[in-house]
């Protein structure tokens, strides 16, 4: 089976995404259940019309594009990704793997592949965690790691609900009825910009996940006592940014001593009130976000943090608080998937290592309803999350070939078990090179 990638084709509707921004391009910013979001979606949903397969929509706005196989009765196989942005984002992350799985499709439809199960795009709504604070929505929702009670609970930085902001935009309807069944997929299978400069840096096209990473994000509350920088003299200070200053290098050396490099912490927020020059700081909250390939490991690292909190505030005499936002497990990617992305890579002579996804995805939440992996491709100086984020058309090419043949694989599993192995031979001939 030769895959042929209509690249011209696909790097316009590239282009024509990121064009649907609420930043001046080349940012781009699409907030979920945003005027421009709305819009990418219906732009979206019309190249899928396009190319005959049947959509449908969730909830919560998942979108799920079908390509219906003859085996109605088996689960399906699917891929996906997002097309929200952070502000001032590039083009590339998550819209990759939405219009890569559409063109991986197309690519096998031409070939005159037929699937024995079906195969669906999944476009995942807030993916990104800019409105809610929260990101894979979709995703959670899907694999019940979040409860209808989100629709409530979640609250955008303009206090409105998740319930309020979807049905305002017109996706009605009870969120429970968003969760996917166990078993629900047979496979599912994410292509996506590295995020990390190792495929480039090695000079490699494809990198196969094997696992990602779980993060734990929570905000430490330093509460001490204010005054008047000149009136309160050193020794009867109660700073709560010193504080706040010395567990910041604590949390540093908890990674570092965790015994692994997968082990990652990072202080991204440190606001400090009342922020004058001349008064001394009363209250700092600090933002931590702390990953590793080890959920064990990582709340190890995470009780070292709570403990050196506690003596902080013990010896500065001042309160230290901590509000848990999430702690995801770690994903593990399936030896089956991983073993047809192999196989896929092989058949396209591209050069490819073992990876591990170090920024977290819609795979994450997968994983616990379908055996997933995913494929990475190389990003331009492992740049993402900015205007300056770049992809090349020969590796997104390269991507999208190895993921049409990887879903035509995992579309024919099913064959060995239901048919017999007579069946399932005539069908790996459609795969040969």
């Amino acid at each position: 089976m030769k895959i042929e990638v209509d690249a011209e084709r696909l790097a316009r509707e590239i282009d024509a995404l990121a064009a649907i921004t609420d930043a001046e391009p080349p940012a781009v910013t699409r907030v979920v259940f945003t005027e421009q979001d709305l819009r990418a979606r219906a732009w979206l949903k019309e190249r899928c019309s396009d190319a005959g397969l049947t959509i449908r929509e969730d909830a919560v706005g998942n979108t799920f594009i079908r390509w219906e196989g003859p085996r109605s009765d088996l689960p399906p196989v699917a891929t996906g990704s997002h097309i929200d942005a952070i502000p001032n984002a590039g083009k590339f992350d998550g819209v990759v793997g939405v219009l890569g799985g559409l063109e991986a499709i197309r690519a096998l439809r031409k070939s005159g592949f037929t699937p024995e199960r079906s195969i669906e795009l999944i476009q995942f709504t807030a993916e990104e965690p800019t409105r809610f604070g929260i990101g894979c929505i979709g995703s959670r929702l899907l694999a019940g790691v979040l409860g209808p009670d989100a629709d409530e609970q979640l609250r955008g930085s303009d206090n409105e609900t998740l319930r309020t902001a979807r049905t305002r935009t017109g996706f009605a309807g009870d969120l429970a009825s968003v969760r996917l069944a166990q078993g629900y997929y047979a496979g599912f299978v994410e292509l996506h910009i590295e995020q990390g400069p190792i495929l480039e840096r090695e000079g490699i096209a494809i990198g196969i996940v094997t696992n990602i990473v779980g993060p734990a994000s929570f905000f430490i509350t330093v509460e001490g006592q204010g005054g008047h920088a000149g009136g309160v003299l050193m020794p009867e200070r109660h700073d709560a940014l010193c504080a706040a200053a010395e567990l910041i290098v604590k949390i540093e050396a908890a990674a570092l001593a965790s015994g692994s490099t997968d082990t990652v912490a990072t202080v991204g927020i440190c606001d400090v009130h009342p922020g004058a020059i001349n008064s001394i700081p009363s209250r700092v909250k600090l933002g931590v976000d702390l990953r590793d390939t080890d959920g064990m490991r990582r709340d190890r690292v995470m009780e070292e943090i709570h403990a050196a909190g506690r003596d902080i505030a013990q010896q500065r005499q001042l309160q230290i608080t901590t509000q848990m936002l999430n702690a995801d497990e770690p994903a593990a990617s399936s030896q089956q998937v991983l073993a047809a992305i192999t196989q896929a890579c092989q058949q396209e002579g591209l050069a490819s290592r073992r990876i591990v996804a170090r920024a977290y995805h819609d795979s994450s939440f997968m994983a616990k309803i379908a055996p997933m992996a995913m494929i990475f491709i190389p990003c331009r100086g492992g740049v993402s999350h900015r205007p300056d984020e770049y992809a090349s058309m020969e590796h997104i090419v390269g991507g999208v070939k190895v993921l049409a043949r990887t879903l035509a694989e995992l579309s024919t599993v099913a064959i060995l078990q239901s048919v017999g192995a007579g069946r399932i031979d005539g069908m790996r001939d459609q795969l040969q090179v």
